[in-house]
């Protein structure tokens, strides 16, 4: 059983952070259930999507959560959905969402049916204007520091970094509201915007400071980590690694299994510096790759892997995700985050639960996603409390709808 069992939380979202966040505490034992309008939402279609179009998207960060089909566009539906939001119990009353709608999924509105409503909000920027990752990213000048070496266009990344660190706060704030009203009694609107978490961000990791005290512009540098040293090669196979130097440590273990600790002290002297400094090590980096380089030029990742391993090395294989997906065991059962999961609609394949180890409990099971609407008639009943002839006159008017009986069982 999950931590978080008993705890309900109704969420209304799309693209990743909320959706993410929704999950998340799916994942942990949370009862989530989202909206999500009959004939689907902005998420119900998008990329990756299998051969016959179905999203594979979704199915990844819905899994566990329960679905209400419900037209929220129309004032029944709406009432209904307030209903589900704001219904009692000392473990329910809890909200996140990226859209909220002023006059029905406002706190205020909320609050008007429940006081101790706890509501996260995420929005794009704190002017009230829409973001997402891939325009938050470059705006901040993420882009201008990545990818090679005197490479003059900004490179965006593949992995959406902000909206996944936006949906983990998301959880946090929530968690945060809910032991707030445990003490106190009293509810919270969060608000949240997916700028300023990248903004913080910003400053977090010195870069401000470093634009604003040292005057300085991040340049690119390629694979190479900043600050101290880590690099790409490409081995004798033609395969590519990376190897990291960042801690002391690190560093004399990559010299010792490489056997460059003369080499590498030979240059140290030559350039009358300390390479156990990290930055150092950065500034240097062009000629430790020079004395590294022949080492992975005439050996095969497989001649060296084992006693890299055995010698304490930080470094790793670059993959494509397929290639990943069928190489390391921590894509795999092997790992327990992960088992292989029948996604109705979809099939068979490799599904992660919770990455959380929680001493004492046991790790719930991977589950699917539900299906759109799968649970409409069960929350209409349990949650909303309506009566059997209410939700009959809301599935023939098309104000909720569930997938056919057949699908569910399949």
């Amino acid at each position: 059983m999950g931590i978080l069992a008993g705890m309900r939380v109704v969420e209304s979202s799309a693209f990743v952070a909320v959706p993410l966040a929704g999950m998340t505490l799916a994942q942990m034992g949370a009862d989530v259930i989202r909206f999500d309008l009959p004939g689907g939402g902005l998420d119900a279609t998008r990329w990756p999507v299998t051969k016959d179009g179905q999203s594979l998207f979704w199915a990844g960060l819905n899994k566990g959560k329960r679905s209400i089909a419900i037209d929220v566009k129309t004032p029944e539906g709406r009432e209904i959905a307030q209903e589900i939001i704001c219904a009692p119990g000392e473990d329910a009353g809890l909200f996140i969402t990226n859209l909220a709608v002023r006059g029905w999924t406002d706190h205020e509105t909320l609050a008007a049916r429940r006081d101790d409503l706890v509501s996260v909000t995420l929005r794009g920027d704190r002017h009230g204007r829409p973001a997402v990752d891939y325009t938050v990213n470059p705006a901040l000048g993420f882009p201008m520091a990545t990818g090679p070496e005197g490479h003059d266009a900004p490179v965006a990344h593949t992995l959406p970094a902000w909206d996944c660190i936006a949906g983990n706060m998301v959880v946090s704030a929530l968690l945060a509201a809910e032991r707030q009203r445990l003490r106190h009694g009293t509810g919270s609107a969060v608000d949240l915007t997916l700028k300023d978490v990248a903004a913080a961000m910003l400053g977090h990791l010195g870069i401000i400071g470093e634009v604003a005290i040292n005057g300085t512009e991040r340049e690119k540098s390629g694979n190479a980590l900043y600050g101290a040293y880590g690099q790409d090669f490409v081995c004798a196979c033609g395969g590519r690694v990376m190897v990291v130097g960042l801690t002391t440590r690190q560093w004399s273990n990559l010299l010792k299994v490489t056997g460059t600790e003369a080499d590498i002290a030979a240059l140290a002297d030559r350039l009358g510096v300390d390479l156990t400094d990290e930055g150092a090590r950065w500034r240097h980096r062009a000629d430790i790759t020079a004395v590294l380089a022949p080492f992975f030029a005439r050996n095969r990742i497989e001649d060296f892997a084992t006693r890299f391993d055995a010698g304490g090395v930080t470094w790793s294989v670059f993959r494509s995700f397929a290639e990943a997906l069928a190489e390391d065991p921590d894509l795999s059962t092997d790992n327990p985050i992960f088992q292989m999961v029948e996604q109705p609609g979809i099939g068979r394949y490799l599904s992660p639960g919770t990455p959380f180890t929680f001493a004492g409990l046991t790790r719930d099971a991977a589950r699917p996603a539900p299906l759109l609407g799968q649970h409409t008639e069960e929350i209409l009943a349990d949650v909303a409390r309506l009566p059997e002839g209410e939700i009959a006159r809301l599935f023939d008017r098309g104000i909720v709808a569930e997938p056919p009986k057949r699908k569910i069982a399949s």
